[in-house]
């Protein structure tokens, strides 16, 4: 993902870059404390809870790479771009050979509420089905109780395929499909 260009968005100029712990660490702690976010990733505490979740994906063999999400030079949001038919994920749907998962979450209170997820959502998803050509699809499971992360998952043009039962929640099966993505224009975006 390092190499993948920035996008023009109506927000700013996006791109994506891999998280470096020693960098993006206090940050993303930061974040992952903001009672918000905790509800739904379940890693606030001190640093080493967060360097837990990111270590092994760094360590691991590329299947999920953490990201900072910087609009216009600034990190604020936090995106994990997943292989989701070699995920555990893919025993409780359908999966398909390369489907790319997404997680995401925006940092900063001033960043939510605002449509920036659904533009920025739309813009990621993209970036995956251009840059992953063996990717029919993009697919996310957020929690159903996170009701405006599943409504900026379908402002992204995102259909609901399912209600998933996982683990740890019971989630909403989201998926983007490359065959309508010349007919989701940014612009058809709210």
């Amino acid at each position: 993902m390092a190499t993948w260009a920035p996008v023009s968005t109506a927000a700013g100029t996006f791109r994506l870059v891999p998280v470096r712990i020693e960098r993006d660490l206090p940050l993303l702690g930061h974040w992952m404390n903001d009672p918000a976010v905790a509800a739904f990733w379940q890693l606030a505490g001190p640093a080493s809870v967060t360097e837990g979740h990111l270590r092994p994906q760094m360590e691991g063999d590329g299947r999920s790479v953490p990201c900072l999400g910087v609009l216009d030079g600034t990190p604020m949001s936090y995106w994990e771009i997943y292989r989701a038919d070699l995920d555990p994920l893919a025993r409780h749907y359908p999966a398909r050979p390369h489907d790319t998962g997404v997680h995401l979450l925006i940092g900063g209170v001033a960043d939510r509420g605002r449509g920036i997820g659904s533009l920025l959502l739309h813009a990621v998803a993209d970036l995956v089905l251009e840059n992953r050509p063996a990717c029919s699809r993009v697919i996310a499971e957020p929690d159903l109780r996170n009701t405006p992360s599943v409504a900026a998952f379908l402002s992204a043009g995102f259909r609901f395929a399912a209600e998933l039962d996982l683990p740890d929640k019971r989630a909403a099966l989201m998926v983007r499909d490359r065959a309508l993505r010349r007919v989701l224009r940014p612009d058809h975006v709210q």
